[in-house]
């Protein structure tokens, strides 16, 4: 027996046939999936702390289940004193398993956590059925320990989907467990 994550089985069974029902598609494949998700951080202060990059990437690598890799400046900055090729974020891509892994964990323990959590603005969206969410603080992830934290730091994160128009993005997030505000 293989094991398939909550959130993937809760998509076969109950999100495929309520997206259909809302839509009105007439094939299976026309309903939107999740393609992937990226977790990406800045972390400026690098320039001048080489070591900020490593704590950047063991935390992101934490959170996410999977090991993340530093990403390159592409141009030289004097006025930042920031040079081409000089590492300056943390990015990870999750597609298949640890996606539905990771966003099961964003949605039922990480968020909760917020302050004063009322929702999701739903004003991320692209236009193009992708949505981007920005976390203040990596400290609501019960991955992280909060005595071995440097600096408090946000991250963000973008759900890539199959979705051609925000509706339909929002309406598959939503029923995917996402809680965006009521307006």
């Amino acid at each position: 027996m293989t094991y398939t994550p909550r959130l993937k089985q809760e998509y076969k069974d109950k999100v495929v046939s309520a997206l259909t029902e809302e839509f009105g598609y007439k094939n299976v494949m026309q309903v939107p999936k999740l393609k992937k998700i990226v977790i990406s951080k800045g972390v400026g202060a690098a320039v001048a702390d080489k070591k900020l990059i490593d704590h950047a990437v063991e935390e992101i690598t934490t959170i996410s289940g999977q090991k993340a890799v530093a990403t390159i400046s592409k141009k030289d900055v004097a006025s930042f004193k920031l040079r081409k090729g000089m590492p300056i974020g943390v990015k990870v891509t999750l597609r298949g398993e640890r996606m539905y892994e990771f966003l099961d964990r964003l949605v039922t323990s990480a968020l909760p956590r917020v302050r004063d959590f009322g929702g999701i603005k739903a004003n991320g969206f692209d236009g193009r059925g992708n949505y981007n969410l920005g976390i203040t603080e990596q400290i609501i992830f019960p991955e992280i320990n909060i005595d071995k934290v440097n600096k408090i730091s946000g991250m963000d994160v973008s759900f890539v989907t199959t979705a051609e128009t925000d509706k339909e993005a929002k309406s598959l997030l939503t029923e995917l467990g996402i809680p965006f505000k009521k307006n």
